[in-house]
């Protein structure tokens, strides 16, 4: 029986073994996509306990507690980080088969140097050991972004922002890792908000170009990009619950807005008309500045509308939205293509069905301008555990080239998360090793320790321009 969680944790065949330890688990980290706080980064803090940066804002992890029976003022309320951590602890050895479980251990064995098993009994112990290592220089942000060898951080931004901690960061000549922003203009194309006019009033204040009508905010939104890239961002994000096509003329869209601007919420089919335009404009866009667009859909936010009304959003409330339609994705990108206006494009769908028709869809637009131009996101959500992580590279390998993939991402608030990139290491080279000692490809390690390289992140530094 192997030992739990030891030095060839996942990794089945020698060949694996080989692979991860002599070539993947060596390469920097570029985590092109987190949610964490460029804020936090700038001011270099640091944490007193292991509950503010292990369980704060990890929704993940609020679910599983959620569904362990713990009360809410455990998990988002206002009891004692203590007491918070120590429901954690009563939690974790439940979850068998959820990757939380190992991403935990291998969290507090990365960067807490504990070996142990995290349980209601070991609590206290690893309660101390963790909040006195946090107590050490080497434990803020700064040192554990450094010692995890991550090389580039992309945030998420919103169009409004005003990068005040980028620049921050980027004075800072004491920190050398890039720390750039990701456009999220989520709330630019949102039409049917309650806060939607609120939010253009924000836009053109910053912007300083008056935004009354589609044109006007297209200028807004340009002008925006125009920043963004001055800041080095080279990613845009898009949260959509599924990729649309509904095309309209520029009439139609602007009686559209025009509805919205005297406060009233277009109806559906017109939404999606909007949202289209919309999505068309800022894809042009992406494409002039040699940004790559990211596209994440099948998703259902804020269910529990009890909860969302209580805690607001992005606080585990969400699920995999069924439906989908590669027929619209196709359309959606042929119509950028006609005219040459397809930006480099990441899709992810949080719905593991999709995995088959997005890569024949991406299969139909790829092109001599970029080596993988469109790639089939990383699995995302709900699907980056074990299963889901091998079906996702299984799917891009049976139709397309896996050696081209563009690997790993946190997609994390907690500093401490980029295990998760070891966690996709270990399951790729394995999934590799098997198929070679299956004899289904040549055991040429010179060959395959580069691939294996590659899609740990000379993939992403080189399809980013980073």
């Amino acid at each position: 029986m192997k030992a739990f969680l030891d030095k060839d944790f996942l990794l089945s065949t020698e060949t694996a073994k080989e692979l991860f330890h002599n070539y993947a688990s060596v390469m920097p980290i570029i985590d092109y996509h987190c949610h964490i706080s460029p804020r936090e980064i700038a001011e270099n803090i640091s944490f007193r306990n292991i509950t503010q940066v292990w369980l704060g804002g990890d929704h993940y992890k609020w679910r599983l507690m959620r569904a362990n029976g713990i009360e809410e003022q455990y998990i988002t309320g206002d009891a004692p980080d203590k007491e918070k951590f120590m429901k954690w602890a009563e939690t974790l050895p439940k979850a068998i088969g959820n990757p939380l479980y190992h991403w935990s251990h291998l969290e507090l064995q990365r960067y807490f140097d504990y070996h142990g098993v995290l349980n209601a009994d070991t609590a206290e112990e690893v309660w101390n050991l963790c909040n006195e290592k946090l107590k050490k220089p080497s434990m803020n942000v700064h040192n554990i972004i450094k010692q995890s060898n991550v090389e580039i951080i992309c945030t998420t931004d919103d169009p409004v922002d005003s990068l005040e901690w980028h620049k921050k960061i980027k004075e800072d000549s004491s920190f050398d890792v890039k720390v750039l922003p990701a456009f999220r203009p989520d709330k630019a194309m949102n039409i049917e908000k309650p806060e939607y006019l609120d939010y253009l009033a924000e836009l053109s204040n910053v912007s300083k170009i008056p935004v009354t009508d589609f044109a006007s905010l297209c200028d807004a939104l340009g002008n925006r990009i125009q920043f963004f890239d001055s800041m080095g961002c080279k990613l845009s994000d898009h949260a959509l619950e599924y990729i649309m096509y509904q095309p309209a003329g520029l009439d139609e869209i602007e009686a559209i807005f025009a509805k919205r601007m005297s406060d009233n919420i277009p109806d559906e089919l017109e939404q999606l008309k909007f949202k289209t335009a919309f999505m068309l404009y800022v894809g042009k866009q992406y494409n002039k500045f040699g940004w790559t667009m990211q596209l994440h859909y099948g998703t259902k936010r804020n269910n529990n509308s009890l909860r969302f009304a209580k805690l607001g959003p992005d606080t585990g409330y969400d699920c995999i939205n069924s439906y989908s339609s590669s027929a619209q994705m196709s359309e959606f990108l042929n119509a950028l293509n006609c005219t040459d206006e397809l930006p480099k494009t990441i899709i992810y769908s949080l719905n593991p069905n999709d995995n088959a028709a997005i890569n024949t869809v991406i299969g139909c637009f790829q092109d001599a301008k970029a080596i993988g131009k469109l790639q089939h996101g990383s699995a995302w959500w709900f699907n980056d555990h074990k299963m889901g992580m091998t079906d996702q590279m299984t799917a891009l390998a049976n139709v397309g080239l896996l050696s081209n993939f563009i690997g790993m991402l946190t997609d994390s608030r907690s500093f401490i998360s980029y295990t998760r990139h070891e966690y996709f290491r270990r399951i790729l080279c394995d999934m590799i090793g098997k198929w070679v000692e299956n004899g289904e490809y040549p055991k040429d390690m010179n060959y395959l320790g580069q691939m294996v390289k590659d899609i740990s992140y000379n993939n992403s530094k080189r399809y980013f321009g980073f």
